[in-house]
């Protein structure tokens, strides 16, 4: 049974940098309508983003190299290296009946459409039920329960979730895939019954929302 009986896709044509996804992330949250919105994007340069409650610290010193952005997202999680990953992120309106439900039964849910995506692209993959025996904060190193892995246990999706008086925000990491237009087609169906392609072309000032909060450094260094 799919995920939504309806949804709204919009694939980002702009390669953008960490704080600017970030921004974008918050204003299509905060504009949210009466569907559910999917994201897919990409990065412009080398980034890592880690959750609201993670240690710039620690992502440094996970993946170090001073041609990353550290970007400290507004959802949570760990910390992720979009270097070698896919992201998409779920938008679902206030009150929606997935919206409403308990943070691990949303991100099940999510994620179990996500295996099927995978699947559908060639990738052997299944939910995780335990938390990896790990001191490791970098999110693809300590799988937790309903992430996604491999046949060896090796962690390829994850995500950081949020909900706030406009609904719930899931921003997700995936890893393994080859092919990225079959995935993306593969995930919007395997999400809902009807998929409604979508062209957003007012974002209003993304580079304003950046600078203030994702790029600004007390946002980030919020905790070293």
């Amino acid at each position: 049974m799919a995920v939504f009986s309806e949804l709204e896709v919009w694939v980002d044509p702009l390669a953008r940098s960490g704080a600017e996804n970030m921004a974008v992330d918050e204003i299509l949250h905060i504009r949210s309508g009466e569907l559910p919105l999917l994201r897919i994007y990409q990065w412009c340069h080398a980034a890592v983003s880690f959750g609201y409650f993670e240690k710039l610290g620690d992502a440094m010193r996970d993946f170090p190299g001073e041609e990353i952005e550290y970007v400290r997202r507004w959802t949570g999680g760990g910390i992720v290296d979009h270097r070698v990953d896919l992201t998409y992120t779920l938008s679902i309106p206030k009150g929606h009946q997935l919206e409403r439900q308990r943070g691990s039964a949303s991100y099940s849910l999510i994620h179990r459409a996500l295996v099927n995506s995978m699947r559908a692209c060639g990738v052997e993959c299944e939910l995780t039920e335990e938390v990896a025996d790990s001191d490791s904060r970098s999110c693809f190193v300590k799988p937790v329960p309903f992430d996604i892995v491999g046949p060896s246990g090796q962690k390829l999706a994850g995500a950081g979730q949020r909900r706030s008086r406009h609904g719930l925000l899931h921003q997700g990491s995936v890893q393994g895939v080859a092919d990225s237009e079959a995935w993306q087609v593969a995930l919007a169906r395997s999400l809902a019954s009807k998929v409604k392609e979508k062209d957003i072309t007012d974002l209003g000032d993304v580079s304003k929302v950046a600078r203030e909060r994702y790029g600004n450094s007390a946002w980030t260094q919020k905790r070293l």
